[in-house]
């Protein structure tokens, strides 16, 4: 799939959450249930117009971010070279966004779900694409895990990403395993993502530390 190809997908995907919106306008309630909290209820609601569209509006907008990064970045030329996985990241996060988009209109239709059990498996298979993607990243300024070791080092680079691959891959597998969970589908989701952070933060900290002194 050509770099080209790859936005154009992209792109089809947010027109298609617009003409979602647009079509089940006239069917949504005034205020659409829009927030879940962790067990699954639907405890937040905004009016139809800003429930309809507004996630499809975010996604355009991170889009055109990311189809501007590659050009704008200092170290662009790092980018290219692994500019097919990022690429094809963009169309993955964009269909996951559009995935979201259609659990919230479902819902308001009044289809009833566990909505962090059906939302556990496309977290997982986002969390674990981004391992692909971090075992493949090079220095940036805007992709990977961006501490002040990392971007001050490139065997800090290296080393951070290498073991940040395998640790998102990680959380993505337990993220899906959180839709046999349901009741725990949520901590599924967000303990590894957030664990993994931290210890990436620390990671890049002590192996700075290790390369330099």
């Amino acid at each position: 799939m050509k770099v080209r190809t790859q936005y154009l997908v992209a792109l089809l995907l947010v027109v298609i959450a617009f003409g979602v919106s647009a079509y089940f306008y006239p069917q949504m309630p005034d205020r659409m249930a829009t927030h879940w909290n962790a067990s699954g209820d639907a405890d937040g609601t905004m009016s139809k117009l800003w429930g309809l569209f507004l996630l499809p509006t975010l996604t355009a907008g991170l889009l055109v971010l990311f189809a501007v990064i590659p050009r704008i970045d200092p170290l662009s030329e790092n980018i290219q070279m692994f500019r097919e996985q990022y690429e094809l990241f963009v169309v993955l996060f964009v269909a996951f966004m559009l995935y979201v988009h259609s659990l919230v209109i479902l819902w308001n239709l009044g289809y009833r779900f566990e909505f962090t059990t059906v939302l556990a498996p496309a977290m997982g298979v986002l969390f674990y694409f981004i391992g692909t993607l971090m075992n493949r990243v090079e220095r940036n300024w805007f992709v990977g895990v961006k501490t002040p070791w990392t971007l001050s080092n490139d065997e800090v680079w290296k080393n951070t990403h290498s073991r940040a691959g395998t640790l998102f891959k990680f959380a993505g597998i337990i993220a899906v395993l959180g839709a046999f969970v349901p009741v725990y589908a949520i901590y599924f989701m967000v303990v590894p993502a957030v664990g993994t952070s931290i210890y990436l933060t620390v990671y890049s900290y002590v192996e700075y530390r290790r390369v330099t002194v």
